[in-house]
C-alpha cells in the first residue's frame, strides 16, 4: 500500500506547536520512548499501602478466575498528578482518572468513546503524558483526545474535560463519517509521545471507510498535523503483512529519528517483521524478519504486550514466542536483539514473550564484572506443564553481550548470559511439580538505579524490591490475596511511591 500524508485542516479547541518542556517522571508505558522503564528517582521503602484504586470497575470471574487484561500504565506529571487509564465495563468502557498521586485523592474523570480492536485477551487501553504536560489518550475512529493543564482541575477552556481532538487522517473528514469511522478504525497500541510532544501509535483498519485508510502506523505532530503509513508498505513487499501487531507500543531511537514497530500477518499468533521508520514522515528504513534463533519464524501472539526497548547504544530488542509455538520453548519465547539498523542480529535472551526489557545501568549491579554498560532485566518465568517447565519461575538480570548456552532448548542456542537471578516465594505445587512457584506478573519492571533495585509484582499478591547488591528480595509488601492476570507495568512516581496493579486495582506503595 502507498504510504498516505494527511495535514489537518481543522482541529477542535485549536493546537499549538509550542509549548513549555517539563520533566515528566512516569510518561507512560515502560516510561519513555525507548521503553526502558528507568525511574528518575529513588523508590520508598515498601513499608505501606497509602492508597488504592480501581483500574477495572467491572472485572470478569467476579473475583475467580485469571484475569487475561492488559491494564494500561498509569502516568505521572513533575507536580505529582496520577494520570490513570480504567476500564469501566465488562468489555468496553474506558476513561482517564486524575488523582492527586500523594493521597490518592480524586481530581477530575476523562471519558472516552474509545472501542476496541478485534482480540483476544483484552488490550491496555492508551494514553501517554508528553514533555509539554499535554495528556493524549485514545478515542473512537482511530482519534485521540488531548488534555492541556493535567494538574489543574479545570483546563485551558475552564472545564474539566478535553481540551481537544485529533484524527491523524484529517478532522474534517472525520466530522463528515464519523459513524463510519468510529466503526472501522481502532487504536490498537499504547501511544508514544517523543520529547517534542509528537505522538506515535499503531491502529487497525477493519473495513471501507472514506479515507481509504488500511492498517498501519500514525504519528501525530505537537502542531496537529497527522501522517500515516500502512503496515503492510513497511515489510518490503510481503503481501502477507495485514497490520501492526496488537499491543505494541512503538518505540524511538535515542536521537529520536528512527522509529520501531512489528508488523504481522494478522493471525492471532502470526509471524512478522520489526521495522524501522523514519519518524518525521514514517518513511521505512529497515525490517528484520522476525525469526526463533533455533530456524523457523517466530510467533507473535495477539496476547503479548512485549514492545521493543532501545538500549543506551542504540541496541533494540523484542520478545516474541518460539516456533512452533507454543510449548517447544516452554512457552518462554525468546528476547530477540538487533542492531539499530536491524541488520545485525545479536545475541539473543531466553525469554521474551509477554515482556518489555528494561535497562539496569551495570554499575547497579555491583557483583558484574563485565564489559557491558548496561545489563538488561526481563521475566525468566519457566511456565509449569509447558514442554519441559518446571515452574520455577525467575526474573532475570542478563548481559546483552555475553552468552551462555540455552538451557531449556534440546538445539543448541547461546543466549544472553545469567548475571543475578531471583525465584519466586509462594509455591505453586501440583503432583510432579514439587519445586513450582507463583509466576511473576510483570510486563514492564521498574528499575530503581538509585537504591540499585528494581520494583517487580507477581501474582502471588505480593510486590517486592530486588536488592541487586545482595540479590534477595529484601522488602516486600502484601497486596492482594492474589491471583492468575495478564501482566501489568511497575512505576515509580515523582516522590518515590512505587505503583503497582494487582488484581485490578491500583496500589500506591511507601514509607
Amino acid at each position: 500500500m502507498p504510504r498516505r500524508i494527511i495535514v489537518l485542516s481543522t482541529v477542535f479547541f485549536g493546537v499549538s506547536a509550542a509549548f513549555a518542556q517539563v520533566s515528566v517522571p512516569w510518561g507512560g508505558y515502560a516510561n519513555n520512548a525507548q521503553h526502558t522503564a528507568q525511574a528518575s528517582t529513588g523508590a520508598q521503602p515498601l513499608n505501606a499501602i497509602h492508597w488504592s484504586t480501581p483500574v477495572d470497575l467491572n472485572p470478569p470471574g467476579g473475583g475467580a478466575g485469571d484475569l487475561l487484561i492488559h491494564y494500561g500504565s498509569p502516568m505521572v506529571s513533575a507536580a505529582n498528578t496520577m494520570l490513570l487509564p480504567v476500564k469501566t465495563g465488562n468489555s468496553s468502557g474506558f476513561e482517564v482518572m486524575a488523582l492527586n498521586a500523594a493521597s490518592g485523592a480524586p481530581m477530575y474523570t476523562l471519558p472516552s468513546d474509545y472501542i476496541l480492536p478485534p482480540h483476544n485477551w483484552i488490550p491496555p487501553y492508551s494514553a501517554v503524558l508528553t514533555a509539554g504536560n499535554r495528556l493524549y489518550y485514545a478515542g473512537a475512529g482511530g482519534t485521540v483526545y488531548y488534555r492541556d493543564s493535567v494538574d489543574s482541575l479545570t483546563g485551558p477552556n475552564g472545564f474539566s474535560g478535553a481540551t481537544g481532538q485529533i484524527a491523524f487522517y484529517g478532522n474534517s473528514v472525520y466530522a463528515k463519517r464519523k459513524a463510519i469511522f468510529d466503526l472501522t478504525v481502532q487504536i490498537s497500541t499504547p501511544l508514544t509521545a517523543d520529547s517534542s510532544g509528537n505522538i506515535y501509535f499503531g491502529f487497525h483498519v477493519r473495513g471501507a471507510n472514506p479515507a481509504n485508510l488500511v492498517s498501519g502506523i500514525a504519528h501525530i505532530s505537537a502542531g496537529g498535523v497527522g501522517t500515516w503509513v500502512s503496515a503492510a508498505s513497511t515489510a518490503g513487499g510481503d503481501t502477507s503483512i495485514t497490520g501492526v501487531e496488537l499491543n505494541c507500543s512503538p518505540a524511538l531511537s535515542n536521537d529520536q529519528q528512527s522509529l520501531y514497530i512489528a508488523v504481522s500477518n494478522g493471525a492471532s499468533d502470526g509471524a512478522g517483521y520489526l521495522v524501522s521508520l523514519q519518524s518525521s514522515n514514517l518513511a521505512p528504513i529497515g525490517r528484520v524478519q522476525l525469526m526463533d534463533p533455533r530456524g523457523g519464524p517466530a510467533t507473535l501472539s495477539s496476547d503479548s504486550s512485549a514492545a521493543p526497548m532501545v538500549g543506551p547504544d542504540g541496541d533494540v530488542y523484542y520478545g516474541v514466542l518460539e516456533y512452533p509455538c507454543c510449548s517447544s520453548h516452554n512457552d518462554r519465547g525468546w528476547l530477540l536483539h538487533f542492531d539499530s539498523t536491524l541488520t545485525v542480529a545479536k545475541i539473543p535472551g531466553s525469554f521474551g514473550w509477554d515482556d518489555t526489557a528494561s535497562v539496569v545501568p551495570a554499575a547497579a549491579v555491583p557483583s558484574y564484572t563485565g564489559t557491558s554498560s548496561y545489563l538488561v532485566l526481563t521475566k525468566y518465568n519457566n511456565y509449569k506443564g509447558a514442554g519441559t517447565g518446571d515452574g520455577v519461575n525467575k526474573v532475570a538480570v542478563l548481559d546483552p553481550n555475553a552468552s551462555q548456552p540455552d538451557e531449556y532448548s534440546t538445539t543448541p542456542v547461546s543466549v544472553m548470559k545469567e548475571i543475578i537471578t531471583v525465584t519466586g516465594v509462594t509455591p505453586d505445587r501440583s503432583p510432579g511439580f514439587p519445586n513450582a512457584v507463583k509466576e511473576w506478573c510483570i510486563n514492564s519492571a521498574a528499575i530503581d538505579a538509585v537504591n540499585k533495585a528494581a520494583f517487580i509484582n507477581s501474582e502471588d499478591g505480593v510486590a517486592y524490591h530486588w536488592d541487586f547488591t545482595a540479590n534477595t528480595l529484601s522488602q516486600r509488601l502484601r497486596l492482594t490475596a492474589g491471583r492468575g492476570e495478564a501482566y501489568t507495568p511497575t512505576i515509580v512516581g515523582e516522590d518515590g511511591t512505587a505503583f503497582a496493579i494487582n488484581d485490578a486495582i491500583l496500589f500506591a506503595i511507601g514509607k
